[in-house]
């Protein structure tokens, strides 16, 4: 199940259960089916714009509620059970364990470097900070025409608004986890 896909599911049964409504009762106010709606809180579904339309209408509110991460008072993510976000066979694995659109400020990653390894990532934009710890190995990343060794167990901070390269030089697997800051409207 996607990122929408999981927040639609888990919204729409919230807000229907505080609503004290059954399935039935929310078919009959939206207009969409009953099986449908099952299948969205399922997360077996993959509904089009057009019949979240008709939910939002139809329980009057609004889109952004559906959507939306439902709140979480605590999520424990293992990367190794879900599928990587990005990878290069014989190069890298990258996995998001938190996205930015959970807070929309920060973003949480694991990434695995093969030895001799190459990992690339483009600019994070303006006012973007990464906060980076080695749990394995020795990883070297080269930002701002600067080349940094991070051993394991240390963290190291770099301003992300270009380009930039982790390297592992090393003969052993690099693992470290990545903590991404949009400060753009910190102070």
């Amino acid at each position: 199940m996607d990122y929408l896909s999981h927040n639609v599911a888990v919204n729409l049964k919230q807000i229907r259960q505080s609503k004290g409504m059954s399935l039935g009762e929310v078919a009959e106010q939206t207009g969409v089916s009953k099986s449908m709606l099952a299948q969205i809180e399922k997360g077996t579904a993959n509904p089009s714009l057009g019949v979240l339309g008709k939910i939002t209408s139809g329980l009057r509110i609004e889109f952004q509620t559906l959507i939306d991460p439902p709140r979480e008072d605590f999520c424990l993510v293992n990367p190794k059970e879900i599928i990587p976000t990005k990878e290069l066979e014989g190069q890298y694995k990258v996995w998001t364990c938190f996205p930015y659109e959970d807070s929309h400020s920060v973003e949480v990653y694991r990434i695995d470097i093969e030895p001799g390894g190459v990992y690339m990532s483009g600019s994070h934009g303006e006012k973007t900070r990464e906060y980076i710890t080695v749990t394995e190995g020795v990883l070297m990343i080269e930002c701002h025409g600067h080349t940094q060794t991070i051993n394991k167990d240390q963290v190291y901070k770099f301003e992300t608004d270009q380009a930039h390269i982790y390297r592992n030089e090393g003969a052993e697997m690099v693992s470290c986890t990545c903590f991404f800051l949009d400060y753009t409207g910190l102070r």
